[in-house]
Formats: C-alpha cells, structure tokens, sequence
C-alpha cells in the first residue's frame, strides 16, 4: 500500500495537530491583532460559554469540525493554551477567562455600535448630524426644526453651531451630514445648492456720524476702524471682499468668532462692522442699507458628494431644498 508523505506539523497548545498552511505570522501591533482575531471572537465566545464545543456549533449554526478547527488555530496564533479538555467539555484556562473578558466587552460595543447606526438610519426615530452658521442659531434653525418635526416628530437631530470651512471639513470626514453654509461651496468632494441670500448692512454706533443716514456707500467708512470675524470665516471674507471692491483695505480693530458679539462691541463705540440682519433689533447700534455696489451673503445647503443618505436625512434634505427663496428673514 502506497502512503501519501506528510511533514511533521507542530502541535498546538491543547495538544491538537495545528495545520501550518494556514497560520499566519504573528501581528506586530495591536490594530495588527485586531484583525487577525476580530473574525474569530464571536466563534470563541460561544464556546466559552457552552465550554463545549457541539453545543456552540449548534448555536452559531457551524459545523462542529469548522469550530474545533477555529478554535484551535486561535490558540496557536497566541500561542496559549484557552481551554483544558475533559473529552466532549472544556474548561477555560486563566489566559481564557481573559480572554472570554475582552471578548464579551469588544462584542458588547461592536453589538451597541451596530444597534446604534441601525436606530440612526430609522425612517421615523433617526438622527441626522446638521451643522450650521452662528448667525441662524438664533431664529432659522429652530423655526426650521419646528417646521420639519411637524411631519417627522421622531426624528433626531445632533447640532452643531461654527463656522463654513470648518463646517466643510466635518462634511468631508462623515462627520456631518448636511449643513447650512456661506458662501455656497464649489469643491469637487461636495455638492452645494444656494438657497437664500441676506443683505449686508453697515452697522455703526448709534452716536455715528452717519448714523442719521438710511443709506451709505461702503466707502465712506474706509477710515473707520473695523470690528470683524476672524480670518477663515465667510463673512471675513466677504468684508475684506466688498472693501476693496470700494477702494480700501479695512483697518481691524477687533476680531471675534459671533456676528452679535460684535454688534456688541460697535454699539460700545468699538468700531463699525458689516453683518448680516440680526435676529432681534440691538440697541446702541443703526443698521445703513450699502447702496453702489451688490452686498450679500448666499446661504447654501451643502453636502458630501457621493454620500448615501439615511432615510431621515433624506427627509431633511428634501425639506431644506423645498425652502429655497424663503429660507430667511431680512
């Protein structure tokens, strides 16, 4: 009789014969472990519970000789023994109970992230992550947020409240699913549709020199201290923009993060600022209509291009584009 030549293989640590042509070289790091052992995890678990092999087999609707192979490249990939055999039962060993430890917490979480994302993509109790300018805080998200749950009243929202680049880059990232913007982005990685626009005015103290005026051209406050945003904002942008469309580079007296921070410092005498409508009337300041040049902040609804959207952000998309034109106030 003719006999099939077969190397010696080692033996693994529960003194099972462990097939060399399927085990890998040992992980140099921990994300490196992770990978190799996240497949095998749930396949561990189950029969440290049963500590019997048939048992789990039946739970995970496996064949039997699949798991106790399973089971035993395991042990060789660590090179620990997790059971102790007693025939058809096994008994975790220390490094097992361990093991079985981290197991059940790593599938806990995996388990809680996936019920997570599930609940979140719910026609009816999603979430959607929406991010939007400081200066719609105060009246037009929470009037849009009214009007949306009116038909969606389950429907979660995550708010975030900055400004427009840092608003893209969370876009970019999935960290954000939609958010109203300024100005409309024109970038290849993102898709944004121009819904409304405000009028810039110039605001000054109530005590100005022009302050008696209803209208005024931008440049005749070149030589007034400006208070503005910071630098990477839109709005900074659009005011360095439409002064030296009017002749003159703005002198910047103060820099700050929120359009009614500073119409507080011009009503203080600070400065002269170009913004958008308020939200509610401030005292200690007039509000000039800008005439001779064209002074508007667009507002858009953007997104990452290519991103598929849950059911609940679709719903919110759809209704924000219904309210392109009537968006705003002012």
């Amino acid at each position: 009789m003719m006999h099939e030549h077969r190397s010696a293989r080692p033996m693994s640590p529960s003194g099972h014969l462990q097939d060399t042509s399927v085990t890998e070289a040992a992980p140099e790091s921990a994300a490196g472990w992770a990978a190799l052992l996240a497949p095998r995890l749930a396949q561990f678990a189950a029969v440290a519970r049963h500590e019997h092999v048939t048992r789990a087999a039946l739970e995970l609707g496996v064949p039997q000789p699949t798991l106790s192979r399973a089971v035993a490249r395991l042990e060789a990939d660590l090179g620990v023994a997790l059971f102790t055999r007693h025939g058809r039962t096994l008994t975790l060993t220390k490094a097992g109970h361990d093991l079985r430890t981290a197991a059940d917490r790593a599938l806990g979480e995996v388990g809680r992230a996936a019920e997570a994302v599930r609940a979140d993509a719910d026609p009816s109790a999603g979430k959607v992550a929406f991010g939007f300018l400081h200066t719609m805080g105060p009246e037009t998200v929470p009037e849009l947020l009214r009007e949306f749950r009116v038909d969606h009243p389950g429907v979660r929202f995550q708010l975030v409240q900055s400004y427009g680049e840092w608003m893209l880059d969370r876009l970019r990232e999935g960290e954000l699913d939609l958010c109203l913007t300024s100005p409309v982005p024109d970038d290849p990685d993102l898709v944004g549709r121009r819904l409304d626009e405000q009028r810039l005015r110039l605001v000054v103290p109530d005590d100005h020199r022009l302050a008696g005026r209803k209208r005024v051209r931008l440049a005749e406050a070149a030589e007034e201290a400006f208070v503005t945003l910071e630098p990477g904002y839109g709005l900074r942008r659009m005011t360095d923009a439409l002064c030296a469309q009017a002749g003159f580079t703005p002198r910047v007296a103060f820099e700050g993060e929120e359009a009614e921070t500073l119409r507080g410092l011009v009503a203080a005498g600070l400065g002269v600022a170009l913004l958008p409508p308020p939200a509610v009337p401030r005292p200690g300041v007039v509000e000039l209509t800008l005439t001779g040049q064209r002074a508007v902040r667009e507002i858009g609804l953007a997104w990452q291009a290519g991103a598929v959207d849950t059911p609940p952000v679709a719903a919110f998309k759809k209704f924000l584009l219904g309210r392109r034109g009537r968006l705003l106030n002012g």
